[in-house]
């Protein structure tokens, strides 16, 4: 049976605002998983907290409730930016697909669509991604060296002023690099394990199932570029040189297995904010699918 292509589809604009809107819903639920994932990347020796859990008492009980959310103003702005991008671009791009072949993408298209998305969302977002590292990580700098950003905006102005415009992109290899990996693994095996998990279950059931084993695949592929550039982000001094310097002076001084260093919050943050992400995405493409465009069909994304 040939695939049957929508005669109406959602506008390009509002695969962009849907996807951002969608990011933005899920980092309100899991910034507390993000933050215990940075500190513990960023900290010096295993020594300082013991697990994700211990990390997490500690913040809570040396900072208070509100501290699991520092740098939540420059999440959402990260998701307004790099998650909108990424998200519109892989929607745009699978569209595009569809209509051309007549056919959903294949594979080695959704992994080739992922990338690209991932590059461009990477580049968009760097500025918020390095104003979310600084601000969550800094109650745990001495009092001299923080850097006491306000909000986000107060961060981008500071950045400007002190380091220069370009500092916006400091550690935007990594930030792209991981970018690419994480939307080339993610956002491919969600649309691929959504077709083979389909043929057991369906609805909400089906649209976790696929974004927790998205989830897993993409945490294990990228963590350590995520670790270099968590690392370069909130260096002060030029203490890295780069990607690979981190890589190999990680592995070298904390062991190897330190490149997944913050693992299971990264997973229990990646997996619920895709799975979040995912349903709140697939939920507002078939409202404005129905309340605007009067299409009852299911989303494709």
């Amino acid at each position: 049976m040939a695939y049957k292509v929508e005669k109406k589809s959602v506008p390009g604009y509002m695969m962009y605002i849907n996807g951002g809107l969608a990011g933005m819903m899920g980092t309100c639920i899991v910034q507390p998983l993000d933050l215990v994932k940075t500190r513990m990347q960023i900290s010096a020796t295993t020594r300082e907290y013991k697990s994700s859990l211990d990390c997490l008492m500690k913040t809570f009980k040396n900072e208070g409730f509100v501290a699991l959310y520092n740098g939540l103003s420059a999440g959402l702005v990260r998701q307004a930016t790099y998650t909108t991008a990424r998200m519109g671009f892989y929607q745009m791009e699978n569209e595009a697909y569809r209509k051309r072949f007549n056919a959903p993408p294949t594979v080695l298209a959704s992994m080739g669509m992922g990338v690209l998305a991932g590059a461009f969302g990477g580049m968009i977002g760097n500025p918020a991604e390095l104003a979310l590292i600084r601000m969550m990580s800094d109650n745990r700098l001495p009092p001299a060296e923080r850097r006491n950003y306000k909000n986000v905006v107060d961060a981008f102005v500071r950045i400007v002023k002190e380091e220069g415009v370009t500092s916006l992109w400091k550690g935007c290899t990594p930030t792209v690099g991981r970018a690419m990996v994480v939307n080339m693994v993610q956002l491919a095996s969600y649309s691929q394990l959504k077709g083979i998990f389909a043929q057991y279950v369906s609805g909400l059931p089906l649209h976790i199932s696929a974004a927790m084993m998205s989830g897993l695949l993409t945490t294990i592929a990228s963590m350590p570029l995520d670790m270099a550039k968590t690392r370069i982000q909130q260096q002060k001094s030029g203490e890295y040189k780069g990607t690979i310097d981190v890589l190999l002076r990680v592995s070298r001084n904390e062991g190897f297995f330190s490149l997944w260093k913050g693992f299971t919050p990264y997973l229990c943050r990646i997996g619920p904010h895709t799975v979040f992400a995912f349903i709140f995405l697939e939920q507002l493409t078939k409202a404005y699918k129905r309340f605007v465009l009067g299409d009852e069909s299911e989303s494709n994304i």
